[in-house]
């Protein structure tokens, strides 16, 4: 797994909370070639779960959506190498703003627009600038950050959904444009966005009637996919697009 890498790696994980998140952390704690893996989450990490108990997991309870927060993470790494940054943050609904995706245009809201932007597309970006100096050198690193294949502009046949849609366009974009500049910094360096499918996390909750049993995937299940995607890039990928099952998808 993530052959890419050297041994004993650090990795970084933002959204260790959430189901695809934590399902990774995981994932890399199975991995003997893993050092050190830095759980980042906005809220407490779960005491109960096994995997934060590890001696080779470093908790940060940190919000990235903040300058502060991204601040606070800078100095904890403190210009140490990454060797993967994995983001798994995203937002398509709150009950307590009153964002769900659109359906018709007039249910456009600006000040959802602009927190739906923020979280998807900015705070990515941020916090790969935020983290530059710990990116940045001879080392090998792989940023991956959750997209979805409703951000492709090439693939939008339905409509909808406006504010996400937008975002995470915005966000494949971001990734693009930096993984040029990133490769300038680190030869060895791969950017990717990657899009997980629709797995069974609170993210999805409310749209799952709709998907089939085949299609809604475990968080587990999706982890392993796109640690497997994440093994077959080379520094020659950097900038690209992939789905869970590794085929590319279209901007």
């Amino acid at each position: 797994m993530l052959s890419h890498l050297p041994e004993n790696f650090t990795a970084v994980v933002i959204g260790a909370n959430g189901g695809i998140g934590n399902a990774i952390i995981k994932r890399l704690l199975a991995d003997t070639h893993v050092g050190n893996v830095v759980a980042v989450s906005r809220s407490p990490l779960a005491s109960q779960d096994p995997s934060f108990q590890d001696a080779s997991v470093e908790v940060a309870n940190i919000d990235i959506t903040t300058q502060s927060g991204r601040e606070a993470l800078c100095q904890q790494l403190n210009g140490r190498p990454v060797h993967l940054l994995f983001n798994a943050i995203g937002t398509l609904h709150d009950v307590a703003r009153n964002i769900q995706p659109e359906k018709r245009l007039e249910q456009l809201d600006e000040a959802s627009f602009a927190h739906v932007m923020h979280v998807n597309a900015a705070t990515p970006a941020l916090l790969i600038a935020a983290l530059k100096s710990s990116l940045q050198g001879k080392h090998p690193a792989i940023i991956a950050s959750l997209s979805a294949r409703v951000g492709s502009i090439g693939d939008n046949g339905h409509g909808g959904w406006y504010s996400y849609r937008a975002s995470k366009a915005a966000h494949n974009m971001l990734m693009k444009t930096l993984s040029i500049e990133l490769t300038r910094l680190n030869k060895q360096s791969i950017v990717l966005c990657l899009h997980p499918g629709t797995t069974d996390t609170a993210l999805s909750k409310p749209f799952q009637a709709s998907v089939p049993s085949e299609k809604l995937f475990t968080p587990d299940f999706v982890a392993e996919q796109l640690l497997e995607v994440m093994s077959k890039r080379t520094p020659e990928d950097t900038g690209s697009f992939w789905d869970w099952a590794g085929k590319p998808i279209e901007w």
